[in-house]
């Protein structure tokens, strides 16, 4: 399943990143997004998404947030 469709203040585990561009891939992993972190959806706001990985609180877009497979 998708970040995108994961609950508020639930711990996941990332599984991969479901993405072609490289470059998107590159971003998530600057982020900390990597196979086996835990990232937790801090709240939803329309299409942006804001995520709590390693302490540090990001926000993103839905297009990533369906990138990232839980």
């Amino acid at each position: 399943m998708s970040l995108a469709k994961g609950m508020l203040n639930t711990p996941y585990t990332v599984n991969y990143v479901n993405t072609e561009h490289e470059d998107i891939r590159d971003f998530l992993f600057t982020l900390g997004c990597y196979p086996g972190e835990k990232v937790t959806i801090i709240s939803k706001l329309a299409s942006n998404y804001i995520i709590n990985i390693k302490n540090a609180r990001y926000s993103i877009d839905e297009d990533l947030a369906k990138a990232i497979m839980i």
